[in-house]
């Protein structure tokens, strides 16, 4: 009878955690990879669940941000359940504000500083308030009227 396989250690656990949660687009492609792939990290009970952007818009004025709100979840819970959260807040929401700005960089000059204005807002809700829930509909509205005057000068120019 074959023994089992031996299992993952909490310091295996954190090291892997820690690997997928930096501020580099690596971190976030390895972390969405296992995201897409589970299986192999299944005995290391992560907690995949997510709320994407809580109460927020996950994919505000259009912009893409769910993925972005996932990861930062994904971070939030799994440091939370390791009691290691405290000692890691600041750089989760600091990936979670890299992940957003990659998202803007995919976007058209003329729309992306709407995006990115809509990004900054939601750093600062959760790297004050913990959540992107306090971000305001007034916040979403004053990007709504940066991205619409963009393209309307756009559209002039043009």
């Amino acid at each position: 009878m074959a023994s089992p396989a031996a299992a993952v250690t909490p310091q295996q656990r954190l090291s892997v955690l820690s690997s997928w949660t930096q501020t580099s687009a690596s971190s976030y492609n390895s972390w969405n990879n296992a995201r897409v792939n589970r299986a192999p990290w299944a005995e290391y009970n992560f907690d995949w669940s997510t709320d994407y952007c809580s109460s927020s818009p996950d994919n505000p004025l259009g912009f893409t941000f769910n993925l972005g709100c996932y990861r930062h979840d994904f971070g939030y819970r799994n440091y939370k359940s390791v009691g290691q959260f405290s000692a890691n807040k600041s750089r989760l929401d600091s990936a979670f504000y890299e992940d957003l700005k990659r998202v803007c960089a995919t976007y058209s000059t003329v729309v992306r500083p709407a995006c990115y204005s809509l990004a900054w807002t939601y750093y600062q809700a959760v790297s004050i308030f913990g959540s992107v829930a306090a971000v305001q509909q007034a916040d979403i509205d004053r990007a709504a009227r940066m991205k619409a005057d963009a393209e309307r000068r756009a559209a002039l120019t043009n």
